[in-house]
């Protein structure tokens, strides 16, 4: 069966930093590109940024420069580190894969985790 574990969100003020990591299982992890997207309250879930197999990355213009996406094939793992965040990145944040079109969702969710950023 298909896992994807999602951890690592907090409450963090607004310029600060987190990372949050999505642990995989089930799946050859190493042959697809994985993504994040986040939910806030009341909005629909929106794209984040993802990674593809050659390690290239793609992100959401509002995150752009901001986030990093990378990952570790050996251990299964897909980070999102998230730098000089804003009231607007609060949110539950998804790990999903895995994906064949870049922003259209692949099969796969993750549980989430909830980010928030608050003075």
């Amino acid at each position: 069966q298909v896992q994807l574990v999602e951890s690592g969100g907090s409450l963090v003020e607004p310029g600060g930093s987190l990372r949050l990591s999505c642990a995989a299982s089930g799946l050859k992890f190493a042959a697809y590109t994985m993504g994040w997207y986040r939910q806030a309250p009341g909005k629909e879930r929106a794209w984040v940024g993802g990674i593809n197999r050659l390690a290239y990355t793609k992100y959401a213009d509002s995150v752009k420069g901001r986030f990093t996406v990378s990952r570790d094939n050996a251990k299964n793992t897909m980070y999102l580190e998230m730098n000089s965040l804003k009231l607007e990145d609060t949110a539950v944040y998804y790990c999903n894969g895995p994906i064949t079109d870049w922003g259209t969702p692949g099969q796969y969710w993750g549980q989430g985790t909830q980010v928030t950023v608050s003075p």
